[in-house]
């Protein structure tokens, strides 16, 4: 089975998360996650989450923590999640691949309908 290494991003906006929705398109269609992308060879995590923010949000961030990787196996692939929480630095939201954002408290993410592999991470960030 496939495994892919991504990383994604809890991004604070003063006291609410961005979480965006997948496309009909994606894998995964209309299911909502934290932002984030698939880490390029010799890439560092932190580099590669600051890079896919940027491409897919047209935002930029700095990085606060790492949080516990999440693994978890779809029916047609296996993906090592790499969480970071992120401040929100700058720019607009301009979505590149997603269907939607929202801005939430942070226990309004847990309503959502979240990719599997988003789950642990979020319950590990409302512990914090």
């Amino acid at each position: 089975m496939q495994k892919i290494k991504v990383t994604c991003a809890i991004i604070l906006f003063n006291k609410k998360i961005l979480v965006v929705q997948r496309s009909e398109n994606m894998k995964l269609p209309l299911k909502w996650e934290f932002p984030g992308g698939k880490i390029e060879n010799g890439e560092k995590e932190e580099d590669c989450i600051k890079r896919e923010i940027l491409e897919e949000l047209n935002i930029t961030i700095d990085l606060i923590t790492r949080l516990s990787p999440s693994h978890f196996d779809y029916p047609t692939f296996s993906i090592e999640l790499i969480p970071f929480v992120a401040n929100y630095l700058g720019g607009e939201i301009k979505l590149a691949e997603h269907k939607q954002y929202l801005l939430l408290e942070k226990e309004e993410v847990t309503s959502l309908d979240l990719a599997e592999a988003d789950i642990p991470i979020l319950n590990e960030f409302l512990k914090l």
